[in-house]
Protein backbone atom coordinates (compact mmCIF):
# COMPACT_ATOMS: atom_id res chain seq x y z
CA UNK A 1 0.00 0.00 0.00
CA UNK A 2 1.74 3.35 -1.11
CA UNK A 3 1.35 6.09 1.08
CA UNK A 4 1.01 9.74 0.29
CA UNK A 5 1.04 13.18 2.49
CA UNK A 6 -1.66 14.95 3.08
CA UNK A 7 -1.02 18.41 1.53
CA UNK A 8 1.71 20.18 3.42
CA UNK A 9 1.03 18.74 7.00
CA UNK A 10 3.35 15.78 8.60
CA UNK A 11 0.17 13.40 8.11
CA UNK A 12 0.41 10.53 5.52
CA UNK A 13 -1.87 7.86 4.56
CA UNK A 14 -2.94 5.20 2.47
CA UNK A 15 -3.70 5.83 -0.79
CA UNK A 16 -7.05 4.55 -0.29
CA UNK A 17 -9.16 5.64 2.55
CA UNK A 18 -12.14 3.50 3.38
CA UNK A 19 -15.32 5.82 4.04
CA UNK A 20 -18.13 4.97 6.40
CA UNK A 21 -21.14 6.19 5.19
CA UNK A 22 -23.41 3.58 5.32
CA UNK A 23 -22.39 2.14 8.59
CA UNK A 24 -25.41 2.30 10.35
CA UNK A 25 -27.87 2.27 7.83
CA UNK A 26 -26.80 -0.10 5.02
CA UNK A 27 -24.52 -1.90 6.82
CA UNK A 28 -25.13 -3.06 10.76
CA UNK A 29 -22.27 -2.84 13.17
CA UNK A 30 -21.10 -6.47 12.65
CA UNK A 31 -21.04 -6.20 8.43
CA UNK A 32 -19.02 -2.63 9.62
CA UNK A 33 -16.46 -4.26 11.89
CA UNK A 34 -15.97 -7.29 9.22
CA UNK A 35 -15.44 -4.47 6.64
CA UNK A 36 -13.18 -2.70 8.43
CA UNK A 37 -10.48 -5.41 9.88
CA UNK A 38 -10.29 -6.13 6.06
CA UNK A 39 -9.47 -3.35 4.94
CA UNK A 40 -6.70 -2.61 8.06
CA UNK A 41 -5.23 -6.29 7.40
CA UNK A 42 -4.72 -4.84 3.82
CA UNK A 43 -3.00 -1.77 5.20
CA UNK A 44 -5.42 0.71 5.06
CA UNK A 45 -4.89 3.19 7.69
CA UNK A 46 -7.35 6.38 6.82
CA UNK A 47 -10.89 6.18 7.60
CA UNK A 48 -13.56 8.93 6.94
CA UNK A 49 -16.49 9.64 8.76
CA UNK A 50 -18.74 12.48 9.76
CA UNK A 51 -20.97 13.70 12.86
CA UNK A 52 -24.10 13.64 10.44
CA UNK A 53 -23.71 9.71 9.06
CA UNK A 54 -25.08 7.49 8.10
CA UNK A 55 -26.53 8.33 4.97
CA UNK A 56 -29.32 8.71 3.68
CA UNK A 57 -30.10 11.37 6.24
CA UNK A 58 -32.42 11.03 9.63
CA UNK A 59 -32.73 12.64 12.49
CA UNK A 60 -32.57 9.71 14.74
CA UNK A 61 -29.45 8.18 13.03
CA UNK A 62 -26.94 11.35 12.99
CA UNK A 63 -23.69 10.27 14.78
CA UNK A 64 -24.49 6.43 14.69
CA UNK A 65 -21.97 5.93 12.24
CA UNK A 66 -19.08 7.05 14.34
CA UNK A 67 -19.96 5.66 17.24
CA UNK A 68 -19.47 2.08 15.17
CA UNK A 69 -16.39 3.29 14.24
CA UNK A 70 -15.43 4.38 17.68
CA UNK A 71 -16.40 1.04 19.04
CA UNK A 72 -14.17 -0.80 16.29
CA UNK A 73 -11.21 1.42 16.70
CA UNK A 74 -11.04 0.53 20.35
CA UNK A 75 -10.30 -2.82 19.29
CA UNK A 76 -6.76 -1.31 17.66
CA UNK A 77 -3.64 0.56 17.95
CA UNK A 78 -4.77 4.32 17.61
CA UNK A 79 -1.46 5.22 16.85
CA UNK A 80 -1.95 3.30 13.77
CA UNK A 81 -5.11 4.81 12.77
CA UNK A 82 -5.41 8.23 10.80
CA UNK A 83 -9.42 9.16 11.40
CA UNK A 84 -11.13 11.88 9.60
CA UNK A 85 -13.93 13.11 11.01
CA UNK A 86 -16.52 16.10 9.87
CA UNK A 87 -18.32 19.11 11.07
CA UNK A 88 -21.70 19.91 9.02
CA UNK A 89 -21.57 23.81 8.27
CA UNK A 90 -25.12 24.63 7.12
CA UNK A 91 -27.17 21.58 7.68
CA UNK A 92 -29.18 21.99 4.13
CA UNK A 93 -31.50 19.67 6.15
CA UNK A 94 -29.50 16.88 7.24
CA UNK A 95 -28.71 16.74 10.57
CA UNK A 96 -31.81 19.06 11.01
CA UNK A 97 -33.61 19.00 14.30
CA UNK A 98 -30.79 17.02 15.60
CA UNK A 99 -27.73 17.54 17.87
CA UNK A 100 -27.52 21.33 17.46
CA UNK A 101 -31.00 22.56 16.57
CA UNK A 102 -32.83 23.43 13.46
CA UNK A 103 -29.85 25.02 11.83
CA UNK A 104 -26.03 24.46 12.02
CA UNK A 105 -23.01 27.00 10.90
CA UNK A 106 -19.24 27.58 10.67
CA UNK A 107 -19.19 29.92 13.57
CA UNK A 108 -17.51 29.04 17.21
CA UNK A 109 -20.38 27.65 18.59
CA UNK A 110 -21.06 25.39 16.13
CA UNK A 111 -17.21 23.82 15.94
CA UNK A 112 -17.04 23.27 19.39
CA UNK A 113 -20.05 21.54 19.66
CA UNK A 114 -19.91 19.43 16.96
CA UNK A 115 -16.12 18.18 17.69
CA UNK A 116 -16.92 17.64 21.24
CA UNK A 117 -19.54 15.55 20.35
CA UNK A 118 -17.77 13.84 17.43
CA UNK A 119 -14.53 12.84 20.25
CA UNK A 120 -17.18 11.47 22.67
CA UNK A 121 -18.75 9.17 20.04
CA UNK A 122 -15.18 8.27 18.60
CA UNK A 123 -14.20 7.15 22.19
CA UNK A 124 -10.72 9.31 21.30
CA UNK A 125 -8.88 12.53 22.34
CA UNK A 126 -7.94 13.58 19.04
CA UNK A 127 -9.28 13.43 15.11
CA UNK A 128 -6.27 13.47 12.70
CA UNK A 129 -8.13 14.98 9.92
CA UNK A 130 -11.13 17.83 10.72
CA UNK A 131 -12.91 18.94 7.41
CA UNK A 132 -15.81 21.48 7.29
CA UNK A 133 -18.35 19.21 5.85
CA UNK A 134 -20.14 21.68 3.57
CA UNK A 135 -19.21 25.83 2.70
CA UNK A 136 -20.43 28.49 4.78
CA UNK A 137 -19.95 31.90 3.16
CA UNK A 138 -22.27 33.36 5.22
CA UNK A 139 -20.56 33.31 8.72
CA UNK A 140 -17.16 35.10 8.38
CA UNK A 141 -13.54 33.17 7.57
CA UNK A 142 -11.82 34.82 10.36
CA UNK A 143 -14.25 33.02 12.48
CA UNK A 144 -14.26 29.92 11.11
CA UNK A 145 -10.23 29.80 10.86
CA UNK A 146 -9.48 30.80 14.28
CA UNK A 147 -11.85 28.38 15.51
CA UNK A 148 -10.44 25.56 13.89
CA UNK A 149 -6.95 26.75 15.10
CA UNK A 150 -7.89 26.48 18.86
CA UNK A 151 -8.72 23.01 18.35
CA UNK A 152 -5.73 22.10 16.66
CA UNK A 153 -3.53 24.13 19.69
CA UNK A 154 -5.79 22.06 22.14
CA UNK A 155 -4.58 18.77 20.77
CA UNK A 156 -7.88 18.44 19.59
CA UNK A 157 -7.06 17.68 15.89
CA UNK A 158 -3.92 17.53 14.25
CA UNK A 159 -5.00 19.54 10.80
CA UNK A 160 -7.82 20.38 9.10
CA UNK A 161 -9.56 20.51 5.36
CA UNK A 162 -12.75 21.14 3.99
CA UNK A 163 -15.19 19.44 1.69
CA UNK A 164 -17.45 20.16 -1.07
CA UNK A 165 -15.87 23.64 -1.78
CA UNK A 166 -15.50 25.70 -4.73
CA UNK A 167 -12.06 27.35 -5.70
CA UNK A 168 -13.34 30.73 -4.49
CA UNK A 169 -14.24 29.13 -0.85
CA UNK A 170 -10.13 27.42 -1.03
CA UNK A 171 -8.49 30.45 -2.38
CA UNK A 172 -10.45 32.48 0.13
CA UNK A 173 -9.89 30.39 3.67
CA UNK A 174 -6.08 29.99 2.37
CA UNK A 175 -6.09 33.71 1.93
CA UNK A 176 -7.50 33.95 5.54
CA UNK A 177 -5.51 31.90 7.28
CA UNK A 178 -1.90 33.34 5.39
CA UNK A 179 -3.07 36.44 6.73
CA UNK A 180 -4.14 35.58 10.22
CA UNK A 181 -1.62 33.19 11.00
CA UNK A 182 -3.72 30.74 11.80
CA UNK A 183 -3.79 26.57 10.60
CA UNK A 184 -4.89 26.29 6.66
CA UNK A 185 -6.48 23.57 4.89
CA UNK A 186 -4.46 20.76 3.77
CA UNK A 187 -7.21 18.76 2.06
CA UNK A 188 -10.37 19.17 0.23
CA UNK A 189 -12.81 16.41 0.00
CA UNK A 190 -15.06 16.34 -3.03
CA UNK A 191 -16.73 14.29 -5.70
CA UNK A 192 -14.39 13.20 -8.22
CA UNK A 193 -15.05 10.14 -10.80
CA UNK A 194 -14.43 9.43 -14.72
CA UNK A 195 -18.44 10.48 -14.22
CA UNK A 196 -17.26 13.50 -12.87
CA UNK A 197 -13.96 15.12 -13.60
CA UNK A 198 -15.04 18.78 -13.05
CA UNK A 199 -12.38 19.09 -10.44
CA UNK A 200 -9.93 19.11 -13.08
CA UNK A 201 -11.70 21.96 -14.26
CA UNK A 202 -10.32 24.66 -11.35
CA UNK A 203 -9.40 23.28 -7.81
CA UNK A 204 -7.08 20.63 -9.67
CA UNK A 205 -5.00 24.01 -10.72
CA UNK A 206 -5.33 25.12 -6.84
CA UNK A 207 -4.47 22.16 -5.05
CA UNK A 208 -1.36 22.07 -6.63
CA UNK A 209 -0.06 25.52 -6.53
CA UNK A 210 -1.32 25.91 -2.95
CA UNK A 211 -0.38 22.43 -1.62
CA UNK A 212 -3.43 21.43 -0.87
CA UNK A 213 -4.37 17.67 -1.52
CA UNK A 214 -8.09 16.18 -2.93
CA UNK A 215 -9.27 13.29 -0.98
CA UNK A 216 -11.74 12.43 -3.67
CA UNK A 217 -15.27 10.56 -2.48
CA UNK A 218 -17.55 8.66 -4.95
CA UNK A 219 -14.74 7.32 -6.89
CA UNK A 220 -17.30 4.93 -8.45
CA UNK A 221 -19.78 7.83 -8.51
CA UNK A 222 -22.42 6.27 -6.22
CA UNK A 223 -22.02 2.56 -7.85
CA UNK A 224 -23.06 3.85 -10.85
CA UNK A 225 -19.36 3.11 -12.20
CA UNK A 226 -19.63 -0.67 -11.19
CA UNK A 227 -22.17 -0.89 -14.01
CA UNK A 228 -25.00 -2.26 -11.34
CA UNK A 229 -27.58 0.41 -12.76
CA UNK A 230 -26.84 -0.55 -16.24
CA UNK A 231 -30.11 -1.08 -18.41
CA UNK A 232 -32.55 0.10 -16.34
CA UNK A 233 -31.78 -2.19 -13.48
CA UNK A 234 -32.46 -1.33 -9.56
CA UNK A 235 -30.91 -3.05 -7.07
CA UNK A 236 -32.43 -3.81 -4.21
CA UNK A 237 -30.80 -2.11 -1.46
CA UNK A 238 -28.62 0.03 -3.69
CA UNK A 239 -28.58 3.95 -2.24
CA UNK A 240 -30.07 5.19 -5.85
CA UNK A 241 -32.47 2.46 -6.26
CA UNK A 242 -34.23 3.87 -3.26
CA UNK A 243 -33.26 7.42 -3.87
CA UNK A 244 -34.74 7.21 -7.78
CA UNK A 245 -38.50 5.71 -5.76
CA UNK A 246 -38.32 8.49 -3.03
CA UNK A 247 -38.98 11.20 -5.11
CA UNK A 248 -38.84 14.85 -3.90
CA UNK A 249 -34.50 15.83 -3.23
CA UNK A 250 -33.50 12.14 -3.22
CA UNK A 251 -34.44 11.52 -6.65
CA UNK A 252 -33.08 14.66 -8.24
CA UNK A 253 -29.90 13.56 -6.72
CA UNK A 254 -29.94 10.59 -7.82
CA UNK A 255 -30.90 11.62 -11.23
CA UNK A 256 -27.77 13.48 -11.37
CA UNK A 257 -25.69 10.41 -10.95
CA UNK A 258 -28.08 7.75 -13.14
CA UNK A 259 -28.75 9.45 -16.35
CA UNK A 260 -28.46 8.75 -19.69
CA UNK A 261 -24.90 10.59 -20.19
CA UNK A 262 -23.28 8.56 -16.96
CA UNK A 263 -24.84 5.08 -18.25
CA UNK A 264 -23.95 5.46 -21.84
CA UNK A 265 -20.26 6.90 -20.50
CA UNK A 266 -20.05 3.86 -18.37
CA UNK A 267 -20.53 1.06 -20.77
CA UNK A 268 -17.88 2.87 -22.33
CA UNK A 269 -15.29 2.33 -19.20
CA UNK A 270 -16.78 -1.14 -18.71
CA UNK A 271 -15.44 -2.03 -21.90
CA UNK A 272 -12.05 -0.72 -21.55
CA UNK A 273 -12.03 -2.79 -18.12
CA UNK A 274 -12.79 -5.71 -19.75
CA UNK A 275 -10.51 -5.17 -22.66
CA UNK A 276 -7.54 -4.34 -19.48
CA UNK A 277 -8.47 -7.71 -18.02
CA UNK A 278 -9.96 -5.93 -14.49
CA UNK A 279 -13.35 -5.01 -13.27
CA UNK A 280 -14.82 -1.55 -13.50
CA UNK A 281 -14.67 -1.32 -9.98
CA UNK A 282 -11.03 -1.61 -9.91
CA UNK A 283 -10.30 0.78 -13.18
CA UNK A 284 -12.62 3.33 -11.54
CA UNK A 285 -10.61 3.27 -7.73
CA UNK A 286 -6.92 2.98 -9.42
CA UNK A 287 -8.27 5.83 -12.35
CA UNK A 288 -8.96 8.12 -8.93
CA UNK A 289 -5.36 7.32 -7.58
CA UNK A 290 -3.21 7.82 -10.44
CA UNK A 291 -3.74 11.74 -10.01
CA UNK A 292 -0.86 13.80 -8.70
CA UNK A 293 -2.84 16.14 -6.53
CA UNK A 294 -4.66 13.38 -5.10
CA UNK A 295 -3.57 11.54 -1.49
CA UNK A 296 -5.91 9.30 -0.75
CA UNK A 297 -9.42 8.24 -2.69
CA UNK A 298 -12.07 7.49 -0.05
CA UNK A 299 -14.13 4.19 -1.32
CA UNK A 300 -17.12 2.51 0.35
CA UNK A 301 -19.01 -0.33 0.52
CA UNK A 302 -21.89 -1.83 2.28
CA UNK A 303 -21.17 -5.68 1.91
CA UNK A 304 -17.93 -7.22 2.64
CA UNK A 305 -18.02 -8.99 -0.57
CA UNK A 306 -18.04 -5.68 -2.63
CA UNK A 307 -14.28 -4.96 -0.95
CA UNK A 308 -11.94 -7.23 -3.37
CA UNK A 309 -12.39 -5.41 -6.85
CA UNK A 310 -11.82 -2.00 -4.43
CA UNK A 311 -8.59 -4.02 -2.55
CA UNK A 312 -7.95 -5.13 -6.08
CA UNK A 313 -6.69 -1.52 -7.20
CA UNK A 314 -4.01 -1.59 -4.47
CA UNK A 315 -0.54 -0.74 -5.69
CA UNK A 316 -1.84 -1.18 -9.26
CA UNK A 317 -1.29 1.59 -12.17
CA UNK A 318 -2.79 1.82 -14.91
CA UNK A 319 -0.90 2.17 -18.33
CA UNK A 320 -0.74 5.43 -20.47
CA UNK A 321 -2.92 3.50 -23.29
CA UNK A 322 -5.91 2.71 -20.58
CA UNK A 323 -5.89 6.39 -19.43
CA UNK A 324 -5.82 7.52 -22.81
CA UNK A 325 -8.98 5.61 -23.79
CA UNK A 326 -10.36 6.62 -20.52
CA UNK A 327 -9.47 10.36 -21.82
CA UNK A 328 -11.09 9.78 -24.97
CA UNK A 329 -14.61 8.74 -22.79
CA UNK A 330 -14.48 11.95 -21.26
CA UNK A 331 -14.03 13.95 -24.19
CA UNK A 332 -17.01 12.59 -26.32
CA UNK A 333 -19.53 12.14 -23.19
CA UNK A 334 -18.65 15.46 -21.63
CA UNK A 335 -20.23 16.12 -17.95
CA UNK A 336 -21.93 12.98 -17.34
CA UNK A 337 -23.05 14.17 -14.24
CA UNK A 338 -23.79 17.81 -15.37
Amino acid sequence: MKHRRLGKSAIYVSDICMGTMTFGSQTDEAESHKILDACFDAGINFYDTAENYPVPPKVDWAGRTEEIFGRWMKTKDRDRIIVATKVCGPSHGWIKGSQRGEMTALDRHNIRRAIEASLTRLQTDYVDLYQTHWPDHGTDFEETMETLDDLVREGKVRVVGCSNEDAWGLMKSIETSNRLGTVRYHTIQNNFSLNNRRFEDALAKVCRREGVSLIPYSPLAGGVLSGKYQDGALPEGARFSSYLQHGGRQTLMAGRFVNEKSLEATRRYMDIAKDAGMAPVTLATAWSKQHDFVASTIVGVSKFDQLADILAATDLELSDDVMKACDAVAKDVMYPMG
